[in-house]
C-alpha cells in the first residue's frame, strides 16, 4: 500500500507544480527540501483524503512539513491500516 500512496503523493506534487524529478523518501516536505509551505501540505492533505478517506489535524499537517517523504507516506498507511502502526513499510 505504501507504493500505492507514494505515487499518488509524487504524482499529487508534480500537479501542484513542485518538481519531482530529484524527488526520494529522504526529500523533507518542507524548507530543508521541496519548501512546501502550509497552504500546500494542507492541500496535499485535502488530495489525500479525496483519495483514500484519510484525514488529519491541522496539527499533523504542521509536522508534516519537518518529515520526508518516506514518513509522510508511512503516516497515511497507518490510517488506511491502523495494523501498520508498527511496520515501516
Amino acid at each position: 500500500m505504501t507504493d500505492v500512496i507514494r505515487e499518488f503523493v509524487i504524482s499529487a506534487l508534480g500537479e501542484m507544480n513542485y518538481d519531482t524529478d530529484e524527488i526520494t523518501g529522504d526529500t523533507v516536505l518542507g524548507p530543508e527540501g521541496l519548501d512546501m509551505e502550509s497552504l500546500a501540505v494542507a492541500e496535499l492533505a485535502v488530495r489525500l483524503e479525496d483519495e483514500f478517506g484519510v484525514g488529519f489535524a491541522d496539527e499533523e499537517m504542521a509536522e508534516f512539513r519537518t518529515a520526508t517523504l518516506d514518513r509522510f507516506v508511512a503516516a497515511v498507511a497507518r490510517r488506511l491500516d491502523p495494523a501498520m502502526e508498527n511496520n515501516h513499510g
